[in-house]
């Protein structure tokens, strides 16, 4: 089942989007905010070496609630899959607003 965004609800985004945790609502709606991410490397767990060296540009459409989101941003799959292998599930990453 779909689920309505934050910011538009079920208005399609398209597919390079992102969810931020609240760390970006807290001082007022991040909605249609520019970011360009890059992968920085590997967490704990999962793939040892996830980047691919390219950076991605994601609109932030969504709040990402869920305790496991704090003081992050979720990339959709298409998304993280421009920058790191899909199979690493979290990675750290470097991000910077543009828009």
């Amino acid at each position: 089942m779909l689920a309505a965004s934050k910011c538009h609800g079920f208005q399609d985004d398209g597919t390079m989007i992102a969810a931020g945790s609240d760390v970006f609502w807290s001082g007022g709606s991040p909605c249609d905010q520019v970011y360009e991410v890059t992968c920085t490397g590997a967490t704990n767990q999962g793939v040892p070496h996830p980047c691919t060296g390219r950076s991605v540009t994601v609109k932030m459409v969504d709040l990402c609630p869920s305790p496991a989101c704090r003081g992050t941003i979720d990339l959709s799959q298409e998304a993280f899959a421009v920058i790191a292998d899909p199979n690493a599930g979290k990675i750290n990453i470097e991000y910077r607003r543009i828009g």
